[in-house]
């Protein structure tokens, strides 16, 4: 690339976001942010008492990101970041306050740090937006991956956040003024020669327009 470009993933759990992101940064030559799932100290526990856990959980994943979102800032070349920051209090908190795993006061000081953390920081240039609507896919593809901690999530919850995700173009699009890009991974396996091609042609594409 002849400029810095800064693009970051979004989708569903279990869609191929860390594989996809892995392609863009070797194909491209892009520095890799992986989401922080494997150091977060409060996962395991989320998954076993959502209610009691929600609001930590989505605290560490806001510092994390936007650790990462500072770094990025610095970094002189091209990043990849493996799930966006905007995904969090778009979808998750919003979520899991519709659930009762957290309260009104939880998810008001999660948006006052939210919007306080968020003034400054350097936004993606792109979003590229992995699209699976079927919930069994994901669920073939969590297993395959083998998480411990993911080892025992309700397909239902899945479904509900494929719900917040059918507007979160349109959220980062006309809210945040981040260009959009999705492709629909539920048929198009990224890992196969074939399908690696096409995911990344669509990539480039989208790289052009922003340029």
């Amino acid at each position: 690339m002849e400029q810095k470009v800064f693009i970051a993933m979004a989708g569903n759990i279990g869609c191929g976001k860390t594989t996809a992101a892995k392609l863009i940064s070797q194909h491209f030559g892009f520095e890799l942010f992986d989401e922080p799932v494997i150091d977060n100290r409060f996962l395991k526990d989320y998954y076993l008492d959502m209610q009691r856990w929600s609001f930590t959980l989505q605290m560490e994943f806001l510092m994390k990101r936007v650790e990462h979102h500072e770094l990025i800032r610095r970094v002189p070349k091209s990043c990849i970041q493996d799930r966006t920051l905007y995904e969090d209090p778009e979808i998750f908190a919003k979520y899991l306050h519709g659930l009762g795993n957290m309260d009104n006061r939880e998810l008001d000081l999660y948006f006052e740090y939210f919007n306080r953390l968020n003034r400054e920081l350097l936004r993606p240039d792109l979003i590229v937006f992995l699209g699976v609507d079927d919930v069994k896919t994901l669920l073939n593809r969590i297993q395959v991956r083998g998480r411990e901690e993911e080892r025992n999530i309700d397909p239902s919850f899945l479904v509900g956040l494929n719900a917040y995700y059918s507007t979160f173009q349109q959220v980062c699009e006309k809210k945040y003024s981040i260009p959009v890009t999705r492709v629909n991974v539920e048929k198009l396996d990224i890992r196969s020669a074939a399908g690696r091609k096409t995911f990344l042609g669509r990539v480039e594409l989208a790289l052009e327009e922003i340029k």
